[in-house]
């Protein structure tokens, strides 16, 4: 079943909590994202194979080098971006996108729009982030 959505469609707590037009408005926002980050990657690694580090200044040679490495970890974080916007399309198609992993309540649509890969309610993961500095070792 094709979902059309009006361009100016926003969820609302009046529909069905992931009905079909939610569903398809946050796949959406999804794929874009995913897509989104994918161009900045390939942007990224055309920048990376034209441009060596030709620079004969030692201090502009350092500079470049400290610009490409961070450039680097920029994309790794969006490589583990882009896997976690898969396992949310993914979730989308199975039927939990939207539900919390620990409490299967609904995440609720402010944080869904907010950070759309979530997998907690705002309460678990406040719940799981307590959990986490009581029981690290520092």
């Amino acid at each position: 079943m094709t979902v059309t959505l009006p361009p100016d469609y926003k969820p609302t707590k009046k529909e069905g909590f992931m009905d079909p037009r939610q569903q398809e408005y946050f796949r959406q926002k999804l794929i874009s994202w995913r897509n989104e980050l994918m161009k900045e990657t390939e942007e990224t690694l055309e920048s990376l194979q034209d441009g060596g580090l030709q620079e004969p200044d030692l201090s502009d040679r350092a500079t470049a080098e400290m610009e490409r490495s961070l450039e680097l970890r920029t994309r790794d974080r969006a490589r583990k971006l882009v896997s976690k916007i898969d396992l949310a399309l993914k979730r989308l198609e199975d039927g939990t996108y939207g539900y919390c992993d620990e409490t299967d309540e609904p995440i609720g649509l402010k944080r869904l729009e907010a950070r759309p890969i979530a997998t907690m309610s705002l309460e678990a993961q406040e719940q799981h982030e307590r959990m986490e500095k009581t029981h690290r070792s520092d």
